[in-house]
C-alpha cells in the first residue's frame, strides 16, 4: 500500500478473484426466520439511491469504481436493459442490494452484491446471495459470473464457492480510496 497527495485516499492493493457457475443450483437457501425481509426488484432508480446504497454496502470494502461515474455515464447504466437491481429491506429500511448485468456471451454477471453493516452478521448472506443467483438464472444465460477481492468481506470468496461458484483466475490490481472531500462530493449530487 501506498499513501497518495494531500486530499487523495491510499492506494490498496487487491487480489481479484473471478468465479462463475455453470448451471443453476439444485436447491437454494430458505428465508431465515424471524425477522422481516423484503427483496424488491428496483426499476428507475434515482441516481442519489443508487450512489446511497453503493456507498453504504461498499464503503468498508473500498468500493469506488460507480462512485466515479458521471450523473450521465450513471443513469445510461441503471436505464441499461441490460442492468438488474434488487435491494433488499429489512424490517422496512434499506439493508442490502445486488446488481446483476447480462453480457453479450450469454454470461449475467453479479456486479455487485452485498449487505449494510447493520444486516452483517444478521444470518440474512447465504439467503441473499441465494437469491442473487436465482434472479441471474432467471435471465436464462449460459453461466452465471462473479468478482471478489481480498478486499471484500473475509467470508466472501467461501460464501460464493459454498454456493457454487468456481474460481476460474486471480489478478492483482490497485484501488486508490476516495479522500472524505471527494465521496462528500459525490453522494451530494443528484
Amino acid at each position: 500500500m501506498s499513501g497518495g497527495s494531500a486530499g487523495e485516499g491510499r492506494v490498496l492493493r487487491a487480489t481479484v478473484t473471478r468465479l462463475r457457475m455453470d448451471r443453476p443450483p439444485e436447491r437454494y437457501p430458505p428465508l431465515p426466520v424471524g425477522v422481516q425481509l423484503a427483496l424488491l426488484r428496483c426499476r428507475n432508480m434515482p441516481l442519489h439511491y443508487y450512489r446511497y446504497l453503493y456507498d453504504r454496502v461498499g464503503r468498508t470494502w473500498h468500493w469506488t469504481a460507480a462512485l466515479m461515474l458521471s450523473d450521465a455515464e450513471l443513469a445510461e447504466r441503471l436505464s441499461s436493459s441490460r442492468t438488474d437491481i434488487h435491494v433488499l429491506y429489512m424490517d422496512g429500511a434499506p439493508a442490502g442490494f445486488f446488481e446483476l448485468r447480462l453480457l453479450n456471451e450469454g454470461e449475467c454477471r453479479l456486479v455487485h452484491f452485498g449487505l449494510m453493516a447493520h444486516a452483517i452478521g444478521r444470518g440474512l448472506g447465504r439467503w441473499f446471495l441465494g437469491e442473487a443467483i436465482r434472479a441471474a438464472w432467471a435471465h436464462n444465460p449460459r453461466l452465471v459470473s462473479v468478482e471478489t477481492c481480498t478486499l471484500d468481506h473475509p467470508a466472501a470468496l467461501g460464501l460464493y464457492q459454498k454456493m457454487g461458484f468456481e474460481p476460474v483466475w486471480r489478478k492483482e490490481e490497485t484501488v486508490r480510496e476516495l479522500s472524505s472531500r471527494e465521496r462528500a462530493a459525490v453522494l451530494m449530487r443528484e
